[in-house]
């Protein structure tokens, strides 16, 4: 099935409702809603360190091949759309945070992407590196990652949500 091209800007949107089950699994129904409908079902657990039982990968596992996979596949989308041959890819992603300890509980700060692309093809150096440059601007995870972005966080109380800041 050959889908066509938007010609103007659109919004996609993605819903995730995630539920908690057993120690510390999340059964995660994720839904693209615009735009088109897709859907997917996930889970996130935690080892023993958070007193999980590992039956799923780790959020942050998640996160990082989110962020590796997203940029594979722009790759070899813009590839066909670029005329750049691609006869193998592969892609390492190295991401560190600082987690530091306060009494009983944590805190953690990013402190670094580290993206390595390993093509093999037979077009010139310039266009791998603007296919390259077009794939980093079309990944919607490392688009996310590059700019300052406001996350709102509600609770549900009896009178409806209050949102909790800081």
């Amino acid at each position: 099935m050959e889908v066509t091209q938007p010609k103007e800007p659109l919004t996609v949107t993605f819903i995730c409702n995630g539920q908690a089950v057993g120690k510390m699994r999340n059964e995660l129904d994720v839904r693209m809603t615009e735009p088109m409908e897709e859907h997917f079902s996930l889970a996130t657990d935690e080892g023993p360190f958070h007193g999980g039982d590992a039956t799923a990968p780790p959020p942050l596992a998640l996160f990082v091949g989110g962020l590796t996979g997203c940029l594979m596949t722009q790759l070899r989308a813009f590839a066909k759309r670029m005329d750049v041959t691609i006869n193998d890819l592969r892609v390492e992603t190295r991401v560190c945070w600082q987690w530091t300890p306060h009494g009983r509980i944590y805190e953690t700060a990013p402190k670094s992407f580290d993206i390595d692309i390993f093509i093999d093809s037979g077009s010139s150096f310039d266009d791998q590196i603007a296919l390259i440059k077009a794939a980093k601007k079309g990944c919607f995870v490392e688009q996310t990652l590059g700019q300052k972005n406001t996350i709102t966080h509600r609770i549900r109380t009896g009178q409806g949500f209050v949102r909790i800041d800081g």
